[in-house]
């Protein structure tokens, strides 16, 4: 049977989380500059202009792209026939985010207690889900959430005789009512089935798909093409100014789920999409 020690967990957290707060989506670039092409509002095509222009002077300096950092968002996939060696879990994926955040002086955003709110200070503990996969390999997944977008994220039990086009309104409905708060140009990231508490983890899940990345199903990819069609028409535009490009991407998992229900959760993500993955 296949091992890893505890200090490759952290050391690969540590990595992964200081390189998605650091540098977006690779693809991010070619799609502000896309949006901006199609751009008829000059408010939203000042921001989208702003937007390139951060991201060049952050590469350029090898500085985070926005001030929050994040949530550590950390997703775990370990193979069955592997064995992690060394203590605690856990403790080695929160020791990889203190690292990250005293190394690459990253903003501590994380309060231990949701009503008494006293930071951390170092941005543990993450939030993390481990999932078994088979196999003998370990996936570390680590997504830099901001709080923004994730505020304007929704749940909705729909009835099972909803359709796409409903789900879509809600997507739509969502951003809208996010306006500005989200940080348009946003991408949809919507989880479909399971339950109350799958649905929102595969909204989140999904959007740590590269931009660009279609659903492997096309039923799923057609109904993608529509949320962003349908997000693109509210109006919201970049910076929530007004336009076009509102849509950066839409992301959709789907799970089964009773025959009496139909959970769907948005999760959104700002317009800086920030995840990195590695595997050991």
């Amino acid at each position: 049977m296949r091992s890893v020690r505890l200090e490759e967990v952290t050391e690969v957290v540590a990595r992964l989380y200081w390189e998605a707060a650091r540098s977006p989506d690779p693809g991010l670039e070619a799609a502000l500059k896309a949006g901006r092409e199609r751009e008829e509002s000059e408010a939203g095509r000042a921001v989208l202009d702003d937007l390139i222009e951060n991201l060049r002077l952050a590469g350029e300096s090898g500085s985070p792209p926005c001030q929050d950092t994040g949530t550590a968002v950390v997703f775990l996939e370990l193979g069955q026939d592997l064995t992690v060696e060394g203590g605690d879990l856990r403790e080695a994926v929160d020791e990889g985010v203190r690292r990250a955040v005293r190394e690459g002086s990253l903003r501590s955003s994380t309060v231990a207690d949701p009503l008494r709110r006293e930071n951390t200070g170092d941005n543990a503990p993450a939030v993390l889900h481990l999932e078994i996969v088979p196999g003998d390999r370990l996936q570390v997944s680590v997504a830099a959430k901001g709080a923004g977008s994730e505020n304007m994220s929704a749940l909705k039990m729909l009835t099972p005789a909803a359709g796409a086009e409903e789900i879509a309104e809600f997507a739509a409905g969502t951003v809208e009512k996010a306006g500005a708060s989200a940080c348009p140009p946003v991408v949809v990231g919507i989880g479909i089935g399971g339950n109350f508490e799958i649905a929102p983890l595969l909204a989140k899940k999904a959007l740590l798909r590269p931009l660009g990345e279609r659903n492997p199903d096309p039923f799923y990819a057609a109904l993608e093409e529509k949320v962003i069609e349908r997000v693109d028409r509210t109006g919201v535009g970049p910076g929530g100014l007004g336009g076009r490009f509102t849509c950066l991407d839409c992301r959709i998992l789907a799970a089964p789920c009773h025959i009496a229900s139909l959970p769907v959760a948005v999760n959104l993500d700002c317009c800086l999409p920030r995840h990195q993955t590695a595997l050991l």
